[in-house]
């Protein structure tokens, strides 16, 4: 008999393709492979319809999401083949919050309509920065009016929900630039804005440009006045801190990635989409062509499968929730591991207040706005 827990979930949709590579970008997508979208969007769909039973088995979808790479590199009818398998083969909720990544160079009032008509209802879009030549030099395909473009066109097919992604640290850029782009995303009402620091991470093109003493990075002083100009800023403009790199207005928070960082289980489709759930994680492999010939010959397209430990699950459950603003939830700690916070964590949760990293509270622990600035260090005090 099958006793397993119905309950919502999280769907993750994987679009490995990009018109360009970016600079900085080590994320699993690739450039130049227009020949394999048609049969990558095949497999794609094949791998949804067959795994029909077992969300259903499993609950209801209350999050879809789609990202990349660049969704919206994928020409506007295999685009709309994949969400309009994902709509007839994942059971979704009622109030099922739909999201689609969006590069402002590959989109059109045309996909935005495709996009909304189809039942979409969130758009993150990629913009960066406001400043054309610092967008050239990070290796962006688009300009500061195409982002204003892909919000208004957005709008204009009645998708209320619009994020946009900053970036700060860039070769170049100065604090009269973030102002500037954080200016921008104002004037364009959005209701969510991400922000993330450069890391320049090994492989990439920007870690040769380092090493050959190209790349021109701001000071750390400046890379931190620009970190604490977005924290002190974007709540004065009614945009909630609720996540480390997240900033919402009222209600927008992203549903989606806040079940990450609380524990929910997710379920990932296409190359190199990760899983989790029943207290298993798996990954597909990254390689297209791989993911391709498994979902043809009926394999599972998983390159690694681990059964998450009591420790591990332990150490997940703290570093994710202490990236939001809430923090740790003791009561659901204590339901999920049968103790108390403290009988694991007391030394690291003492250190941490003595840091003023970390604060208590009836319900909950969680990171004041020094720690959010140093949350690595945070982070580490609860490996176990």
């Amino acid at each position: 008999m099958n006793t397993m827990n119905k309950e919502n979930y999280g769907v993750y949709i994987h679009i490995p393709f990009c018109r360009k590579k970016c600079g900085y970008c080590d994320f699993p997508s690739v450039a130049g492979r227009e020949a394999d979208m048609e049969a990558y969007t095949d497999a794609l769909c094949k791998d949804i319809a067959s795994k029909r039973g077992a969300l259903s088995a499993r609950g209801k979808a209350a999050t879809l999401y789609i990202g990349g790479g660049t969704p919206t590199a994928l020409p506007v009818p295999l685009l709309a083949r994949v969400i309009q398998t994902a709509q007839a083969f994942i059971p979704t909720t009622d109030d099922l919050e739909f999201t689609v990544e969006a590069n402002p160079g590959t989109v059109t009032l045309e996909t935005m309509t495709m996009l909304s008509t189809l039942g979409v209802n969130r758009v993150s879009i990629g913009a960066q920065e406001f400043n054309d030549a610092i967008l050239k030099r990070i290796w962006r395909i688009h300009t500061a009016q195409d982002i204003r473009d892909a919000v208004r066109w957005a709008r204009a097919a009645l998708i209320v929900n619009v994020s946009v992604d900053l970036m700060y640290g860039l070769p170049g850029q100065t604090m009269d630039d973030l102002k500037w782009s954080v200016g921008s995303s104002m004037d364009l009402a959005v209701n969510h804005i991400s922000v993330y620091g450069l890391t320049v991470e090994d492989g990439t093109p920007f870690a040769r440009e380092k090493e050959n003493g190209a790349l021109h990075l701001p000071p750390e002083e400046t890379e931190e006045e620009m970190y604490d100009y977005l924290a002190e800023t974007l709540p004065k403009f009614g945009f909630r801190r609720y996540e480390i790199s997240n900033y919402a207005r009222h209600d927008f928070v992203c549903r989606h990635n806040l079940a990450y960082w609380q524990d929910l289980p997710y379920f990932g489709f296409g190359a190199a989409a990760h899983s989790y759930h029943d207290g298993r994680r798996t990954a597909n492999t990254k390689d297209i062509g791989a993911y391709i010939k498994a979902i043809a010959n009926g394999e599972s397209p998983a390159h690694t499968e681990e059964t998450v430990t009591r420790e591990k699950h332990v150490e997940e459950f703290c570093f994710l929730a202490l990236r939001t603003a809430e923090g740790i939830d003791r009561k659901k700690f204590a339901e999920t591991f049968g103790c108390e916070t403290e009988s694991l964590y007391e030394k690291s949760i003492n250190e941490l207040k003595a840091k003023k990293f970390l604060e208590e509270t009836p319900t909950h622990f969680r990171l004041t706005p020094l720690g959010m600035k140093f949350g690595n260090q945070a982070f580490a005090a609860f490996l176990l």
